[in-house]
This record gives structure tokens, C-alpha cells and sequence, in this order.
């Protein structure tokens, strides 16, 4: 097929362990089995130890990934515009980064559609925001906030909501004696004692080294040898916390904190989530938090702050799928870029209450638990419904739009009425 639909994307490297690069790879991958489409990517967001472009297997010249720094530049976009003539430019991560690409909307949407997969992670509603939204043909929303800022905020702009998704062959229950083996390979963990893991990067808004603190109460109550603390994170993150630095100064280096500190598979990572009994995020600000809908998925029970995307993984109005913490205090923040935003702190006591009743549960209820919150992304998350709405929303929006010779539905300027 010669008249595939060639997409431009520029976001964290596709094939970069990121959320924002897993949840790019995952739509990139569904609009190639279609046969119908083709990528040139811009791959950010990392430091590239090889600078050459690649050729992505087995899709060769169908997925082009060239590495760049940052998100891109102004010339680089111009000259990717006329040299690749893509029918679509799409775009993922926080607006922040995207302000230098929205001030050029003119010189791409006179040629073909801009796509925004959008994440905002809390209110009040942003409406300094709206000329950023309304720079795109159409955005795609990550979580239930986000859909309903952006459906409030800019409502006539072009918007479906498309939650992130996990790999169902990967993110799986396994065995109790496949992820008990794996704790005691890994983790020197013997059975019995009860584990919580975070899977986060270690910066200031996931609260890391508050769950150090907050874990040693948890142990002074309920004993230092019953409990072990997983962090899969880089300790020494330029981001974040000396995480090192804290466990050494809370005295707890008997094993009761434990850091995974090297990249792993995602099919080793999903036995991690299997061989522990809750997954934890108390972010202060989360559009999603990726790792507890991988804990769900494979049907660990999840410990999270009631923001953002948090809050719709851990409960669907009826049932709940671990327990679900509100904030002590909702702080309005901001920048010079960003004028406000809320920020949902989490009290250290409700935190310490959430793990001894999430410790006092026996197996059976943590696993009930687990085996609800997984059948609730297989409903809700599901990697077929991920695939079909971008399939489909992909499809209906160049068909509505065309591109260069047959663009259509744009216009440069807008008559208003003083």
C-alpha cells in the first residue's frame, strides 16, 4: 500500500520507558497494524547516547524515529514540514513545552491537522490555557479532569477522551509461586512479610522522600521486620530527593526500604506488581500515574492520592480497588507560565492510616480487591478500546481535514464583530 497516511509526532521517545513514550509507542504501534499510516518521529525527552535516526522493527520506513533534544525547534518543525509533507503533526506531554509550536499553528494547520493527547492534572479550570487549545484541529484527553477542563474551557475545539492503556499479554496476573520466587531472586523477600512498591520517577511532585518518612511511622507501629518498602526509581535523580540520604538518616538499613534502581522489562516489571501487596502513588499532582493501572492490571490492589487521573483508577463511583486518600490541604500554586494550578497534599497521618488498614486486610481481601481493580481496566482501559478510539478518531479526523492540496475546515483568521 503506497498512499499510507504519514503522521508527524513529536513527544518522549517512543521507545522510551516514560509514560509519556509508552503511551506514544502504544497509538503508534495501533495506527501501523491498520496498514493505513506511517511515522516520522521526533524523540525527546531523553539524553541519546546514539544520535543517528532509526528504523523501528519490523515497520522499517513505515516508523522513522529521528532523536532530538528537548521537544524540537522551531526550524526543525519548518523543515520536517516541507521535507516530510505529513498529513498530521500529533503532540503529547504537559502545554507547557508546546507554547514555540502553538505561536506557528498558521505555517502546519494551513497544511494538515494538529492533534494534542492532552494532560492537565487538576483544577481550578485553566483559561489562560484556551488559546493553546484552540490552536489544535483536535485534542484527546488522558483522564476525566482533563476531558472535562478542555470540554469547559475550549468547547469547540474537536475532543474525545482516550485514557491511557496498559499491554494486556504483558501487565497480567501470574502465579503465587512465580512472583514468590521472583521477591526472593530480586529482593531476598520471604513470604509473609507484607510489601508496598512505588514505581515512580523520583522528582519533587511524586513526594518520595515523604513516603520514606511516613513509611518508617508506619513500621514504628506496626514493627520494623513485618513490612518492606519497594522504590523502583533512581535515587540519586537530579529531580528529586538523596533517597540514600534519607533511609541512612531515618536509621532504616536493614533491608526495610529496598531500591530497584536499574531499568527492567516490562514483562519483569509485571511480576514485581504480582509479588507485592499494594502499589502505592501519593503524588501531589498525577494526570494519570501509569504504574498503578499496571498494578491493576495485574491485580494488585493500589494506595493512591485522590487527584488527577489517581482517582479514577482507585474507584468507579461504586466500587473501590484499593483505597483512595483526599487531600489534607489544596493549595493553589503557579508560575509566570502557569498562573495557578492546584496542588493536593496529602496529611501524613491519613497516609500512615491507609497502609496499617491496607496491612490489617488478609490475603483474601487484598486479592478481592486486585481481581475487581483488574476487571475494572478491562473495562475501562482496555488495550482493544485504546487501539479502536485512536484508530477511529484518527481515521474520521484526516478524512474531515484533508491535507496540503485537499486541506479543509481551517481558517487563519476569524471575523468578530466589535
Amino acid at each position: 500500500m503506497t498512499d499510507k497516511k504519514k503522521i508527524m509526532v513529536l513527544a518522549d521517545h517512543p521507545l522510551s520507558p516514560s509514560g509519556v513514550g509508552t503511551q506514544t509507542k502504544y497509538f503508534i504501534e495501533a495506527l501501523l497494524k491498520t496498514n493505513k499510516y506511517k511515522f516520522v518521529c521526533f524523540g525527546g525527552a531523553v539524553k541519546h547516547q546514539d544520535p543517528q535516526s532509526i528504523k523501528v522493527s519490523p515497520w522499517e520506513n513505515d516508523w522513522i524515529i529521528h532523536p532530538i533534544e528537548g521537544y524540537g525547534t522551531p526550524d526543525l518543525i519548518r523543515q520536517a514540514l516541507w521535507t516530510e509533507k505529513p498529513d498530521a503533526v500529533w503532540i503529547m506531554t504537559d502545554p507547557r513545552f508546546w507554547g514555540w509550536l502553538w505561536e506557528m499553528e498558521e505555517e502546519i494547520r494551513s497544511h494538515c491537522s494538529l492533534i494534542y493527547y492532552h494532560v492537565w492534572d487538576n483544577y481550578p479550570y485553566p483559561k489562560f490555557n484556551r488559546r493553546f487549545y484552540r490552536s489544535n484541529d483536535a485534542i484527546a484527553s488522558i483522564s476525566k479532569v482533563t476531558a472535562d477542563i478542555v470540554k469547559t474551557v475550549a468547547p469547540e475545539v474537536k475532543h474525545r477522551y482516550i485514557p491511557h492503556a496498559v499491554n494486556p499479554d504483558i501487565f497480567v496476573p501470574v502465579s503465587t509461586d512465580q512472583a514468590l520466587q521472583y521477591k526472593k531472586e530480586n529482593f531476598q523477600q520471604e513470604d509473609g512479610k507484607f510489601v508496598i512498591f512505588w514505581n515512580n520517577r523520583n522528582a519533587r511532585r511524586k513526594q518520595s522522600g515523604s513516603l520514606i518518612f511516613w513509611f518508617k511511622k508506619f513500621l514504628d507501629i506496626v514493627g520494623h521486620d513485618k513490612a518492606t518498602l519497594i522504590m523502583h526509581t533512581d535515587t540519586k535523580d537530579q529531580h528529586g530527593q538523596d533517597l540514600d540520604a534519607i533511609v541512612r538518616e531515618l536509621g532504616i538499613t536493614n533491608g526495610e526500604v529496598k531500591f530497584s534502581r536499574q531499568k527492567i522489562a516490562p514483562e519483569a516489571l509485571a511480576i514485581l506488581y504480582n509479588s507485592v501487596d499494594v502499589t502505592i502513588n501519593i503524588s501531589d499532582a498525577e494526570g494519570f500515574g501509569l504504574s498503578t493501572l499496571e498494578s491493576l492490571s495485574c491485580g494488585t490492589p493500589i494506595i493512591v492520592n485522590m487527584t488527577g487521573g489517581l482517582q479514577e483508577q482507585v474507584t468507579d463511583g461504586k466500587e473501590w480497588f484499593g483505597i483512595g486518600i483526599e487531600p489534607a490541604s489544596k493549595s493553589i500554586i503557579g508560575s509566570q507560565e502557569i498562573p495557578f494550578i492546584r496542588e493536593d497534599r496529602l496529611n501524613g497521618d491519613d497516609v500512615v492510616n491507609a497502609l496499617i488498614k491496607m496491612y490489617e486486610m488478609s490475603d483474601e481481601e487484598r486479592k478481592e480487591l486486585g481481581r475487581k481493580g483488574r476487571e475494572h481496566v478491562v473495562k475501562n482501559y482496555s488495550f482493544e478500546q485504546f487501539n479502536k478510539s485512536w484508530i477511529d478518531f484518527m481515521d474520521e479526523l484526516l478524512e474531515e481535514n484533508g491535507s496540503w492540496q485537499t486541506r479543509k475546515n481551517y481558517k487563519a483568521w476569524e471575523q468578530i464583530q466589535l
